[in-house]
């Protein structure tokens, strides 16, 4: 049996979002999956469960547009992009592969009652050079 989903609790306003923010049912997010989720605003998210631990990022790439979650594979801790093989490590956001050069936007994330929290903004990794 699933866990239910609960409605957003806000706490705190980070650049326009409520949070903490319930964005998923933890188990429909299998280990190695990327699942899409939306913040009420619309934002788009991609939530990764690594061996059991979940991450969420911003669900664009930051080269070429392209969804995470629908266009992504995880290998390990880092998405690869499909659309020109660039890659993120989706616990910092960092890009570690050409061409991709700018870092994903990284969000903190709770785990409580069977869901994912999205728990605010976190700040941008570096640049790869």
């Amino acid at each position: 049996m699933s866990a239910q989903l609960i409605e957003v609790v806000a706490i705190d306003d980070v650049a326009g979002h409520q949070f903490p923010v319930a964005v998923c049912v933890a188990d429909d997010v299998a280990p190695g999956d990327i699942y899409s989720a939306l913040l009420p605003s619309g934002h788009k998210l991609a939530v990764y469960n690594v061996d059991g631990e979940f991450y969420v990022t911003d669900d664009t790439c930051s080269h070429g547009e392209a969804s995470l979650s629908e266009d992504g594979m995880l290998e390990g801790t880092e998405v690869e992009c499909t659309w020109h093989f660039g890659r993120f490590d989706v616990r910092t956001g960092q890009a570690c592969a050409m061409p991709c050069t700018h870092p994903l936007r990284t969000w903190g994330v709770e785990i409580r009652d069977g869901n994912v929290w999205v728990t605010g903004v976190r700040p941008l990794a570096g640049e790869l050079k």
